[in-house]
């Protein structure tokens, strides 16, 4: 019996080990997640890393440039160095990121908020600016897609940036741009084939053949006129008047679904709920927030709240219930009114 009462002893200061261990893990994965993301003032770790983070960047691009002057071969070893050694920190960063996506994206699971990362814009960025040192050497210039990180660390790119909402825009408004892109694309081939048509015989080596004219009809119509190849006869400089004219035309029409798009952007988010006369209020949740990973319901209660809207990677939405709030989301709210016995 004693022997019993030891072996289950033993089992349940095992699970309180594993217990502890697996707190401690936790603990220390949190701590390495509030590091890695944009750090608060009061968080030295964490905006030490930011600007390590910054530092590297810098350097990585520095580097980048300068190994293109001739008169500077002689450094090629040390821009090699930078090279590796500040790629090295973003693997390991991009790594890191992964590791701790779960808590990031709390309402998924540990494969799907890694997932979640993965196929995120600043999961893209990363990804994009670590792939030229194993393959794609030819998209080097993806690097310089770290600039955008910098714009990041420093809460630029927050949801009313202007990033965001040119994305927006372009969202919304993809099905008209994409039809005007494509009466783009049909004037550029037809326009080509008239030119064709008209100089082909004045100029043979010119205009060859009907695509031939393709490299004319696009400098033409977005007005940029390079020169190169231009039409000789009198119905040919026509042609390439009525084109030149077609494209100023042509263009403005996606110039003018973009702005119309800017102005109704930005009218939703300085007018979130226009309709309603409400004291409304607006709080971005930062990394001291006890707020990161509760649902809508438990905030409103604990806070005396109502959250009407949430702000999420640079789109708009109505708050549900089933909403677990992240980091950098932005709530905009009502305070409700308290009972008196409860106040």
């Amino acid at each position: 019996m004693a022997a019993k009462k030891t072996e289950s002893g033993s089992a349940t200061a095992d699970r309180r080990t594993d217990s502890t261990s697996s707190t401690r893990r936790d603990a220390y994965r949190k701590r390495v997640f509030d590091i890695i993301q944009i750090g608060q003032v009061s968080d030295l770790p964490s905006r030490t890393f930011d600007f390590f983070i910054i530092t590297m960047i810098l350097l990585n691009i520095a580097a980048l440039f300068l190994r293109t002057f001739d008169e500077l071969k002689s450094w090629s070893s040390l821009f090699d160095l930078t090279d590796t050694v500040t790629t090295g920190v973003f693997i390991v960063e991009y790594l890191l990121r992964l590791w701790t996506a779960d808590i990031l994206y709390p309402e998924d699971g540990k494969i799907r908020s890694r997932l979640h990362f993965i196929r995120s814009f600043n999961g893209m960025v990363d990804l994009l600016t670590i792939l030229p040192m194993f393959f794609l050497n030819g998209f080097i210039a993806f690097r310089m897609l770290r600039v955008v990180r910098i714009l990041r660390l420093f809460r630029i790119n927050a949801y009313y940036d202007s990033f965001f909402v040119i994305r927006n825009v372009i969202i919304k408004k993809k099905n008209q741009l994409t039809s005007s892109l494509f009466i783009i694309f049909i004037l550029m081939l037809a326009s080509s084939l008239c030119i064709y048509s008209t100089e082909h015989e004045a100029q043979p080596e010119a205009f060859g053949n009907a695509f031939s004219g393709l490299w004319w009809s696009i400098a033409t119509l977005l007005t940029i006129g390079y020169g190169d190849i231009y039409p000789i006869t009198a119905f040919g400089r026509l042609m390439g008047g009525i084109t030149a004219i077609l494209g100023v035309l042509t263009v403005a029409i996606p110039t003018g679904i973009i702005s119309a798009g800017f102005v109704e952007e930005y009218t939703n988010v300085a007018n979130p709920l226009n309709d309603r006369s409400l004291n409304l209020e607006e709080i971005i949740v930062n990394l001291d927030s006890s707020w990161i990973g509760k649902k809508v319901p438990v905030i409103e209660h604990d806070a005396a709240i109502r959250i009407l809207l949430v702000y999420r990677d640079g789109k708009r939405r109505y708050a549900k219930a089933s909403d677990v709030i992240r980091l950098d989301d932005v709530l905009v709210f009502e305070r409700a009114e308290r009972d008196e016995d409860q106040a």
